[in-house]
């Protein structure tokens, strides 16, 4: 029987394994270690060492060994003291006797039992899964050298000592972003303003406008029938229209919306409003834009006192 296998087992839960009428191996736990000249990192593990003085029996090893081999107690100690027997005479011989995954031992020249442990195993059951990791040299002295000649070539800090030195840089980065979201949001705030204070002014305008329309009578001499105007089959939303003038006579504004249409407007006459007279469009359209285009283009060119009034027909 090979009391090895024994051995390794019951030194992944004890820290000191004896072997009776032989020595005793014993454990201890190493921190992770790093090997500086090979850059490898080591992971923890229990180092194994040998005394050949702890020698009595404490039967930790040849109970295990029966409950293994389902043998007795005594049965065990039997095999224990035969294999001791077989290690102390190859190393009366002066023979190296090996043990797996525990090491080797030998006699020197001065009679000393010398043990070698050679354990690839890790006995550190907390380390379970974890080997060696190799890792290559940083050279961190040759790439600080490589980017500061590369700074030389291109405006670009790549290293810790120079990057300083470009630090208003990014300060002023910031102010320059910080000024053009100002000023965008400024112009557009300033737009905005422009906006409200010319729809104040055209509703003043309009008002205005409409209390002289109240007060006047527009009178045309020798009025026309009323023309009947070509109705769309299909109804166009046209809230906006841009108008020329108020009426009385509803004869008087249909006269008025047939010139228009003359001179190519797409002119109309709108019900009677509040005041008792019946607006005549210039045109009528979708979109205050549309309208407000329009009747600035009208003031400009025919009739500077056109206004914008916004109802569904």
């Amino acid at each position: 029987m090979m009391i090895e296998k024994h051995i390794s087992a019951l030194l992944y839960r004890y820290q000191c394994v004896t072997v009776p009428g032989f020595g005793a191996f014993l454990t201890e736990i190493r921190t992770a270690q790093l090997d500086a000249a090979a850059h490898t990192f080591y992971p923890p593990k229990k180092l194994i060492s040998f005394n050949a003085n702890l020698k009595n029996n404490d039967g930790l090893l040849a109970n295990h060994i029966a409950l293994q081999e389902k043998i007795s107690y005594d049965q065990a100690v039997t095999y224990i003291e035969q294999s001791v027997a077989l290690w102390l005479d190859k190393l009366g011989l002066r023979e190296t006797l090996g043990i797996k995954d525990l090491g080797t031992m030998v006699y020197n020249v001065e009679g000393s039992l010398v043990f070698t442990p050679d354990t690839p195993i890790n006995y550190l059951a907390d380390a379970f899964g974890l080997g060696a990791v190799a890792s290559p040299a940083i050279k961190r002295e040759e790439y600080r050298q490589q980017a500061e000649a590369i700074e030389e070539l291109a405006p670009v800090a790549f290293t810790p000592e120079r990057r300083r030195n470009y630090a208003y840089l990014k300060y002023a980065a910031v102010f320059v972003l910080m000024a053009g979201i100002g000023g965008a949001g400024f112009v557009a705030w300033r737009n905005n303003q422009i906006d409200m204070q010319t729809l104040v002014v055209e509703n003043a305008v309009q008002e205005k406008v409409q209390q002289k329309i109240q007060q006047a009578t527009f009178l045309i001499h020798n009025p026309l029938p009323a023309v009947k105007l070509p109705v769309q089959e299909e109804h166009v939303v046209l809230p906006y229209h841009v108008v020329a003038g108020a009426f009385s006579s509803e004869a008087n504004a249909q006269r008025a919306a047939s010139d228009l249409i003359a001179k190519g407007f797409s002119s109309r006459v709108m019900e009677k409003n509040k005041f008792g007279l019946y607006p005549v469009t210039y045109g009528s359209f979708a979109t205050r834009d549309e309208a407000r285009e329009k009747m600035r283009e009208i003031r400009r060119t025919v009739n500077s006192e056109a206004w914008l009034t916004v109802k569904e027909l």
